[in-house]
Parts: structure tokens; C-alpha cells; sequence
């Protein structure tokens, strides 16, 4: 295999101060249903060529892709979701697609050595196997990769998988490399109850205790509730600026060390989590 894919370039759309909360997927042989999406409010918007589209319609969805990123003034983050890029058909998605999206994400990746075709682009690699989460560090390490995710029902039918604490495990294990490769959060999988908000909630805050941050969703109705379960409480939003606030009068003072009011002291990293903090739940209020 050739070597390292060079040091792709920066994302073309802002997304803010903080990673995307919400990415929405939208099937690709479903065009009128693309700038909808773009209105929706959500952070990304995703247009799948993969699993939403069946084989024969798949050609028609990448060249549904295609015309309208050429075409789009929406100044919103669109990624494309192609095949497999060790089909002839993932292959051609990436030719069409590479340099007009976002970033493209690259389902079913087991090696790093996959990526090393995707030049010109920003890749978010899928894990979706046992030899993806085996080789999470590495492909976590690709210069093209820009995040990763996990693929979880895959996953979870892969290894026969039906108690939540095992897939908590492989979640942690994906959160590790992406930490240890300097990526983004690692956003958690699809819900697939639309209908169940409370579920999607309570699933969300499960997922941001381990470190998970942000969510793919298959419905615009999922958006709010996403926002709202990774959006600090108003008790988080609240400890974090008084941490600050005591931070900055520390470094008026000319002191090393941080105070708060309750006697306790906070060191560098609670404080760079706390400003963390209050510019999260700044960003979510000004987006609702």
C-alpha cells in the first residue's frame, strides 16, 4: 500500500467554538429532502449513499449528492457517507464526492491503510467491526481522519452483543483513541425510536457520562432533544462560571493558584473543563 495520505485540508464551514452536537442523516436518492435537512438546525448534515439506499438506486444518489453540493449556498457543514471503499462502487462515491463535501465518512473501516484514499479530503472513519475497534488507535492516527465513530448496530450483531456494559466498553475504547489522536469527541450512534424522546434523552446523558459528546440522528424531531441532553444543566452552568470567575481574579492577583468560595481549590484542568463549559452551554442557548 502507498504511504500516508498528506495532511488533509481544514474544514471549508466553520462549526463553531465547540464539535458539532447534532449530525442528521438524510438518505441520498431522497434530493427534496436535502435542503430541509440544511434547515433543520442541525450542526451537519449528512447525506447517505450506504445503508438508507438500495443498491439500485445508489448511482442515482451519488449523482443527487454531487449536483446539489456544486449547487449549495447554505452555509452549513454537509458530509457525505459513501460505500465501502473496497467496493468499485465506494470507490467511485470518493472520486465524485471527495473534494465537493465537507468531509466524507467512510463506512466499515478495519485498517488505516483504507484511508490512505481519501486525498483532498477530511474522512470520518466508521468502526463498525471487531477489527475496526482492534484498530481504533491506528485509524484514529491516519492524517486524513478528522473524527471517528462508532457503527453500533453492526457492531452489536457482530459480537452477539445485548448487554449495554459491553457496548460501554468498546465506547470507551473508541473514546481513548480518539483522545490520544487529538480528534474530536467521539458522537454517539443513532436512536432509532423516533418517536421515543425520553429514551433518546436518558441514552444521550448515559453516553455523555462516558465521554461520548453529540449524536447522529434519522429524524429533524431528534434534534432538540440531542441539543437538550448535551446542553450543561443550569447547576453545571453555574459551578463552571464560578470557576472561571475565580480563575480570572487569580490571574488579576497574580496568583498561581485557583480559590473558589467553598475553600476548595481547582487546578488547570478543572479549569480549562469549566470554561469548556460555560462556552457549551453558552453555544447551545444561542442555537435554540
Amino acid at each position: 500500500m502507498p504511504g500516508s495520505a498528506p495532511t488533509p485540508p481544514p474544514a471549508t464551514r466553520p462549526l463553531g467554538t465547540w464539535p458539532p452536537v447534532t449530525w442528521l442523516y438524510v438518505p441520498g436518492d431522497r434530493p427534496e429532502r436535502f435542503a430541509k435537512a440544511v434547515a433543520s438546525g442541525a450542526d451537519v448534515v449528512i447525506i447517505d449513499l450506504e445503508d438508507a439506499v438500495v443498491p439500485a438506486r445508489k448511482d442515482e444518489a451519488r449523482a443527487n449528492a454531487a449536483a446539489y453540493l456544486r449547487a449549495r449556498t447554505a452555509d452549513v457543514a454537509v458530509h457525505v457517507r459513501i460505500n465501502d471503499l473496497a467496493t468499485e462502487r465506494g470507490q467511485a462515491d470518493l472520486a465524485a464526492i471527495g473534494e465537493l463535501a465537507d468531509a466524507v465518512r467512510v463506512p466499515k473501516v478495519e485498517s488505516p491503510h483504507v484511508l490512505n484514499a481519501v486525498t483532498g479530503a477530511r474522512a470520518y472513519a466508521l468502526l463498525e467491526s471487531a477489527a475496526g475497534i482492534v484498530a481504533a488507535r491506528d485509524i484514529a492516527a491516519h492524517p486524513s481522519v478528522a473524527g471517528v465513530a462508532l457503527g453500533e448496530q453492526d457492531l452489536a450483531a457482530e459480537l452477539s452483543i445485548t448487554d449495554e456494559s459491553a457496548m460501554n466498553h468498546l465506547r470507551l475504547q473508541v473514546v481513548l483513541a480518539a483522545a490520544a489522536a487529538g480528534l474530536p469527541p467521539v458522537p454517539m450512534s443513532v436512536y432509532p425510536h423516533v418517536k421515543d424522546e425520553a429514551g433518546l434523552v436518558a441514552s444521550c446523558r448515559a453516553g455523555r457520562a462516558l465521554g461520548l459528546f453529540g449524536r447522529t440522528a434519522i429524524h429533524p424531531r431528534q434534534i432538540s432533544a440531542i441539543r437538550s441532553a448535551f446542553r450543561p444543566t443550569e447547576e453545571e452552568t453555574a459551578r463552571a462560571a464560578e470557576i472561571v470567575e475565580a480563575a480570572e481574579q487569580a490571574e488579576q492577583d497574580g496568583l498561581g493558584a485557583v480559590a473558589l468560595p467553598d475553600g476548595r481549590f481547582a487546578d488547570a484542568p478543572i479549569v480549562a473543563r469549566a470554561r469548556r463549559t460555560v462556552a457549551l452551554a453558552r453555544q447551545l442557548a444561542d442555537t435554540e
